[in-house]
């Protein structure tokens, strides 16, 4: 199980007091270097090549992360029966999020993007492809597993922020919430199909989850290859370039004077906190059931189908409702459906509890996209996009720590009932704050005055 709202997610609009526009404007058009329009307007977005390229392979790219990052707790639980191993290896996955972010983000602005792409894409296979060889052998240990858990999630950031920039610069402005939204529903579908089929891999052998990602990142790359676009929008002679520590402090104070998105990023980081707990409460909740590990892919594979059917219909559902309102819609129905997860070990209906879950959370992380990427200039796409990260779900560590010491003091039921009474506080917290009531409307983006904040 993973977070329903990820970095991706915290993105929002921006709001804040005035200020000019950081190396271009936010309403500017899309468009790759020194080839106008990406794709025209007349054109459906399932014609343009390029776009599905990069989506396709980005889809094997996410369904490989998914299977794997499901194996790893498994495998030290079912193997060790120790919840705090599981969490050691959990925060090493998720470690990169607060310590990778920032730099990443710089780096992804600096280099080109298909290209670091490429490269993520080769490193993960050859750390999914350890861990594959040595738990065919016998000989793998925690240690092992947690670092090569950290590694592919580190370079799993930086393939993030170089994707999500990319997407503005291969489709048409026109067709970037249909983009976006699609996005989503490629990740709610990799987590439909990648969750389970982890968990079954890892039954039938311990090392066919991570032989499965190395051959998904393997085709990813060859996919990136076939792209001709370029990635980005030309950037300023290296010579030119200030020091890095200058740039990812430049992407900094651009998000700090955004003052909803401030405290909508309180917001997320509160709820990432309490969904890594609630990932790992799942897995030792069917544990404590007496239940085999193959009940997971039941309950991820129910919950999966409302992840996507929030993706799909998650464009829609983002031009009808403000941000403030999926905010407090989401925190209320969160603390009321993690609430009933406390109250019952069967498969399906935790499933059916999950799906709602991951419903509510792939239509906020639709809007929260969409806002970030038309009011971001393209070249700082990836500072604004990593520091959001950052602050959003760089305590998603803290979440999977705690998860540890709470479940082996109070079990999974108890934990859970804890969770619950959390979000409902953030849920009173999106009530009162009084910035989540000033988010700047779809109008307003449209027009550009996104892009230099209002005051």
């Amino acid at each position: 199980m993973t977070r329903v709202v990820g970095a991706e997610a915290v993105d929002g609009p921006a709001d804040g007091p005035a200020d000019e526009p950081v190396d271009g404007s936010a309403d500017e058009p899309a468009t790759a270097t020194g080839a106008g329009p990406a794709a025209g307007p007349d054109r459906p977005l399932r014609r343009n090549r390029e776009f599905l390229l990069l989506w396709s392979g980005a889809s094997l790219s996410f369904l490989s992360a998914r299977v794997t990052a499901v194996a790893y707790p498994l495998i030290v639980l079912w193997h060790t029966s120790s919840p705090l191993a599981m969490s050691v290896v959990s925060t090493a996955a998720l470690l990169p999020l607060l310590l990778v972010q920032l730099p990443a983000g710089a780096l992804v602005d600096r280099w080109d993007r298909r290209r670091l792409m490429l490269a993520c894409e080769a490193g993960r296979l050859a750390v999914v492809g350890s861990v594959a060889l040595a738990l065919a052998a016998g000989r793998t240990t925690v240690a092992h597993l947690a670092a090569a858990a950290f590694v592919e999630a580190a370079l799993a950031v930086f393939y993030r922020l170089a994707e999500r920039g990319a997407v503005r610069n291969l489709v048409h402005p026109a067709h970037l919430p249909a983009a976006l939204a699609q996005n989503e529903a490629r990740g709610r579908a990799a987590g439909l199909l990648g969750q389970p089929a982890g968990v079954l891999l890892q039954s039938a052998a311990r090392w066919l989850p991570f032989g499965f990602g190395a051959l998904g990142y393997l085709l990813s790359a060859l996919s990136l290859l076939l792209i001709r676009k370029d990635f980005q929008q030309e950037r300023a002679d290296r010579a030119d370039r200030p020091r890095m520590a200058t740039e990812v402090a430049e992407g900094m104070r651009w998000l700090w004077r955004q003052r909803f998105l401030r405290a909508a990023l309180g917001y997320v980081a509160g709820t990432n906190v309490l969904f890594q707990m609630l990932a790992l409460a799942l897995i030792l909740r069917i544990k404590e059931t007496g239940l085999p590990s193959a009940t997971l892919a039941v309950v991820m594979g129910i919950g999966g189908v409302g992840g996507l059917c929030g993706a799909l219909t998650g464009s829609r559902i983002q031009r009808r409702m403000r941000q403030r309102t999926l905010l407090i819609g989401g925190a209320v129905t969160w603390a009321l459906l993690i609430g009933a997860m406390g109250f019952t070990g069967a498969p399906v209906a935790l499933g059916a509890l999950y799906a709602g879950i991951g419903f509510v959370g792939a239509v906020f992380n639709v809007g929260a996209a969409v806002y970030q990427v038309r009011t971001t200039p393209d070249a700082l796409q990836g500072r604004v996009a990593a520091t959001a990260g950052l602050i959003g779900s760089g305590t998603n560590a803290l979440g999977s720590s705690a998860a540890g010491l709470l479940l082996a003091a109070w079990g999974a039921r108890t934990t859970v009932h804890a969770i619950a009474g959390a979000m409902a506080v953030l849920a009173l917290f999106t009530v009162l704050a009084p910035d989540l009531k000033g988010e700047i409307t779809d109008d307003e983006t449209d027009t550009g005055t996104g892009g230099a904040a209002r005051g």
